[in-house]
């Protein structure tokens, strides 16, 4: 039993280790997320669930313009399939990975981010056997990191107003950025 615990400690201390780079991250994005949504008119509870239930950073910037907006219905589906079709490409390469995960899979599933994919798509994890408990870890931590960024911006927000306008660019602003590192540091470009 005392072993079975030491090694659950340890995979929770590995999936800690390996997702905290991208606390910083999403604190600082799910912050301006929330204080964009109050801002909007929307408090803390839809800044918590649609960080629970969409977990998509980029769709939910583009989402409060679309629930403060004229949005239809297509409009919505459509700009949902736009922003995250990406998804779809990378998600690809996890199929294999995630295909005995097993009570894990639909969360791996939900939980893929950018981010996550990341982390995880070059990640073997040396213990096969827990190897699905680490990547739900992971997902786990990172979806925490973000859904607390959101509440605390969305608390932020309410306690101290102040004018957001220009904010909504922030997304905009971190795409451009990482496109141009990438750029600068690409070697093989057409």
């Amino acid at each position: 039993m005392s072993e079975a615990i030491l090694v659950n400690g340890r995979i929770v201390k590995k999936a800690f280790i390996k997702s905290f780079p991208i606390f910083f991250g999403y604190i600082v994005i799910g912050f301006g997320f929330g204080i964009m949504l109050r801002n909007a008119g929307y408090g803390l509870v839809w800044a918590l669930a649609m960080s629970l239930f969409i977990y998509a950073g980029s769709m939910q910037y583009v989402g409060i313009s679309l629930i403060t907006g004229p949005a239809t219905i297509l409009m919505t589906i459509l700009t949902t399939i736009m922003v995250n079709a990406r998804h779809l490409f990378y998600s690809l390469s996890m199929i294999t990975k995630y295909q005995n995960a097993g009570k894990y899979k639909p969360y791996l599933i939900f939980s893929l981010t950018d981010e996550t994919y990341a982390l995880l798509s070059a990640e073997n994890y040396p213990d096969e056997e827990n190897s699905y408990s680490f990547y739900f870890l992971v997902s786990l931590f990172n979806h925490s990191y973000w859904v607390l960024g959101t509440i605390l911006g969305s608390i932020f927000a309410e306690v101290l107003p102040f004018k957001t306008a220009g904010i909504e660019f922030s997304m905009t602003a971190l795409f451009i950025a990482a496109f141009t590192e990438q750029w600068l540091e690409g070697q093989h470009r057409t």
